[in-house]
């Protein structure tokens, strides 16, 4: 469940995938819908240091998996893994910790759409960060108009009464760190020669190794085993973190990343229906409805110029 902004494409194959896009876009939403779930049930028996760690190791092993069967070798040099080291903390260390944070004290449901503000963040630090990234009128008035969908679903009106101020700040700095960490791997990492499996599976890897330090100073290892918890950490890593990765980046090649992207819309509809239907949020007019109001502006935000 990075959700991020994917770059640039791979290289693009003539190996025809036997799923139709179409089909894997849809698990994919489906997979990172249900990851903020996942999360939620998870820290309900482990640490959310515990989680992220859990999370990060069975992400690492697929694609390790991935990497052993397409025979692709790890990047070399200090350089690279130093600036890997930096985007593993600022895409999955750091996000996926103040997640599992977030959802000891908000719903999931609140949390999928804090990550719905992900493309919104990226807009407007692209036109500080990259100088040929620069804004229209369209996008401009979609910033503003998803960051009015974020005030409706937190209820700006009623004074932000009833809602956990630490618990959102966290969700929505979990999203702010995504798009920071992917124009960070845009400006040191573009054109390094390696494919996108062998980066990210050194950056997965050098993330478990930041969450194993400070899983050990801060949470140590868990005294009892809850399975239920156990087994959603397990499907979190395994399924929305690792396969997720490698589905991603199999649409980017195919269809492009701006429809890659597009699953960022679905996944705070998904997280909303999962949240509500299987663990019983609650559910206020606000949510939904400021839920569109910040999909739409996050829609207009990434409109091209020209397009």
């Amino acid at each position: 469940m990075t959700t991020a902004t994917v770059t640039e494409a791979p290289p693009r194959t003539t190996r025809r995938p036997a799923l139709d896009w179409r089909l894997r876009f849809g698990v994919l939403s489906l997979i990172w819908g249900f990851s903020f779930l996942l999360i939620k049930v998870g820290t309900e028996g482990y640490a959310p240091f515990q989680v992220t760690l859990g999370r990060l190791v069975f992400g690492t092993l697929v694609l390790a998996a991935a990497m052993t069967v397409r025979r692709e070798r790890l990047p070399r040099g200090v350089r690279t893994w130093g600036h890997l080291a930096v985007a593993g903390f600022l895409i999955n260390a750091l996000p996926f910790s103040l997640f599992a944070y977030a959802e000891l004290t908000i719903p999931s449901t609140l949390a999928g759409i804090c990550n719905a503000t992900s493309p919104l963040w990226g807009m407007a630090l692209s036109v500080v960060a990259l100088s040929e990234d620069r804004p229209t009128r369209v996008r401009v008035a979609g910033l503003g108009l998803g960051f009015l969908g974020v005030l409706t679903v937190l209820g700006a009106w009623q004074g932000f009464s009833g809602l956990d101020g630490r618990g959102t700040a966290m969700a929505l700095l979990a999203s702010l760190s995504y798009p920071i960490g992917w124009i960070y791997v845009r400006r040191t990492l573009a054109g390094v020669g390696y494919s996108h499996i062998s980066l990210m599976g050194a950056q997965l890897l050098l993330a478990t190794v930041q969450l194993a330090v400070v899983t050990s100073l801060f949470s140590g290892i868990p005294t009892h085993v809850d399975v239920l918890p156990l087994l959603a950490i397990a499907a979190l890593g395994a399924l929305g973190t690792g396969l997720a990765l490698l589905v991603q980046y199999g649409l980017v090649a195919e269809v492009g990343p701006t429809t890659a992207q597009m699953v960022t819309y679905f996944i705070p509809v998904i997280a909303t229906g999962a949240g509500v239907a299987v663990l019983g949020e609650s559910l206020s007019w606000s949510t939904p409805v400021g839920a569109v109001i910040v999909l739409a502006g996050a829609a207009l935000s990434q409109v091209r110029r020209g397009a």
